[in-house]
């Protein structure tokens, strides 16, 4: 296989990683989803992964069928990768994607679900040593890093699930290799290796800094001697010292010298020529053994590297499934995706206190209050009511649930799908933007395969009569595709009569609280059109009105919007904030 042949890389990428890394190391690195190697060789970050996502995911990207659907994606990855325990484990969460095989969605999981078994297992301190393990060995540094990180990890003791097969590597092999690949990693041999060797290199430095200042040399050994014929014996007591050798000195000294200061610098010229050349032949022998040691503990060495890489992928999705109580999805033939105990993702990152919801569509069988069978449902209800999350975490469980990870819900069924159109709410008001929308919901509808859409107050973008005309289409185009959908509006009521799959419901907002924040329940009310709320938002501008003038302005709109309700909220409100005092 050729660069050339794999998704992405075409004539000038080729010849990049040809040049920098040579054909078999580039496709190496292409192959392991190495994408620090591709980064290093000048590739950019953005088109490696890219890259890699496909050569490892395939068609899976298809599945994102919109930017909205891909930003989701993307804020997922993103927060999974924040958990990786190694820069290694970082780059292959980076390349996770949907799934397209159901098979490979479920070893996925297994996978995932045996590491949170694992990983929950542990005590706090064996979590901790766990990863310092993994922090403590630099795992862009190479082999030896990985070999030292198995070592450390089996010094926690963990030997269990998805720890097992560190179990089964050979502790005394990987060792002695560990010596021996440090060694090698360095310019020559690193220092450490052979004792001979440091002795030799400790000696050339010490006779080389002499040589630098042969005539202070020479001046202090003159000072020194008792006489002439004691002048070889002090130069001989000066230069010999804890690493330099005395016969290698009396070796390199001169038959005959002009003076005292040519004697000098001659001895310790020779004396560094021969040092040096010592160290070159010791370092020779001492790499060639260490070289044999690495070959011989090969088989060990390159089993301690996929563990440990395997593990550190395993940790890391562990940690990020235990972080936000994710539970393994239950994957259905049919088409529903439903939901109970579900939470967003980004809130509760974000340290925000969330409400759990339980929501469906299609057919499942989780019991609860939400309808199985309807395979279309209008989400209705007041602004900054929880609709927008509502479909963003509807999404956040699809794909995870695609990628073969856990969700963020207690129970959930999904059926498999062949695209995902998610479609935020977009505040602009023209043609383009209603084309373009256009030209990005609709055809995942009309093509073959299962198709679930989330779309966000369609008529945003048009005039709320032929929004409202439009989004009825969309609805009657869902049912009539066998797709699932939810659609957030405030225009339910002028879509009747609906298809007999689809229902409307609400979310209700149900006063105010003594810090005059709207109070929602944010559990939809199935079946239900969700009730406008102006009079508390009214309620909220006549609390906080700065002077008179204002105040008779707002209660002007409260006497539009019920003036006795108004009133009413804000007693409730002074009444919760006399009891929270």
């Amino acid at each position: 296989m050729r660069l050339e042949d794999y998704w992405g890389v075409g004539p000038k990428t080729a010849a990049l990683l040809r040049e920098e890394l040579g054909e078999e190391r580039a496709i190496e690195a292409i192959e392991a989803a190495d994408g620090r190697t591709l980064v290093a060789a000048g590739l950019p970050s953005g088109r490696a992964t890219r890259i890699l996502r496909r050569v490892q995911g395939g068609d899976g990207m298809d599945l994102l069928a919109t930017r909205d659907a891909r930003s989701v994606y993307r804020d997922l990855v993103s927060l999974a990768k924040s958990y990786a325990v190694t820069g290694y484990a970082a780059d292959r969460i980076r390349v996770l994607t949907p799934l397209r095989d159901r098979d490979a969605i479920e070893e996925r999981l297994s996978e995932v679900t045996e590491a949170v078994d694992s990983w929950q297992a542990l005590d706090d301190e064996t979590r901790e040593a766990v990863v310092a393990a993994f922090e403590a060995h630099d795992d862009r540094a190479g082999t030896a890093a990985a070999v030292e990180t198995a070592l450390a990890l089996r010094e926690t003791g963990v030997a269990a699930g998805v720890f097992a097969p560190l179990a089964d590597l050979d502790a005394d092999t990987l060792r002695e290799s560990a010596v021996a690949l440090r060694a090698l990693e360095a310019e020559g041999v690193g220092e450490g290796a052979d004792e001979e060797l440091d002795r030799l290199r400790e000696a050339l430095g010490e006779v080389e800094d002499m040589t630098a200042d042969a005539g202070s040399v020479a001046e202090f050994v003159q000072s020194s001697a008792r006489d002439a014929s004691d002048f070889r014996d002090a130069l001989l007591r000066e230069v010999t010292g804890t690493s330099v050798e005395r016969e290698a000195v009396r070796d390199a000294m001169p038959d005959e010298a002009i003076d005292t200061t040519a004697f000098v610098t001659e001895t310790l010229r020779t004396l560094s020529a021969d040092l040096r050349e010592q160290v070159h032949d010791r370092e020779r022998a001492v790499r060639e053994s260490l070289e044999a040691d690495v070959e011989a503990g090969r088989e060990a060495v390159d089993a301690a590297v996929e563990t440990v890489d395997d593990v550190a992928l395993q940790v890391s999705l562990a940690r990020f499934a235990v972080a936000f109580d994710l539970h393994p999805p239950t994957l259905v033939e049919g088409d529903a995706l439903a939901m109970r105990g579900a939470r967003n993702l980004d809130l509760v990152a974000a340290d925000v206190s969330v409400q759990p919801v339980d929501y469906a569509v299609g057919d499942h069988s989780l019991g609860g209050e939400a309808p199985s069978g309807d395979r279309v449902a209008v989400l209705t209800g007041a602004n900054s009511g929880g609709k927008t999350t509502l479909l963003e975490t509807l999404s956040q469980v699809a794909l995870l649930a695609h990628m073969g990870l856990p969700v963020p819900a207690e129970e959930c069924e999904v059926g498999l799908v062949d695209s995902l159109v998610f479609h935020r709410r977009h505040a602009s008001f023209n043609a383009g933007v209603l084309e373009s929308t256009l030209r990005s919901v609709v055809p995942p509808l009309t093509t073959e395969g299962r198709t679930l859409m989330l779309v966000d107050e369609f008529e945003a973008i048009t005039e709320p009569g032929s929004a409202a005309d439009l989004l009825h289409g969309l609805v009657t185009l869902t049912v009539e595709r066998d797709a699932l959908g939810a659609y957030v509006t405030h225009l339910a009521e002028d879509l009747e009569p609906l298809p007999e799959v689809a229902r409307v419901d609400g979310i209700f907002a149900e006063g105010l609280t003594p810090d005059l924040e709207l109070e929602v329940d944010y559990q939809p009310r199935f079946g239900t059109v969700g009730r406008s709320t102006p009079e508390f938002i009214v309620s909220r501008l006549v609390a906080e009105a700065s002077d008179t003038n204002e105040r008779m302005g707002f209660e002007t709109l409260a006497a539009s919007v019920g003036q006795e309700v108004v009133q009413r909220t804000l007693a409730d409100v002074r009444w919760s904030a006399e009891e929270s005092d």
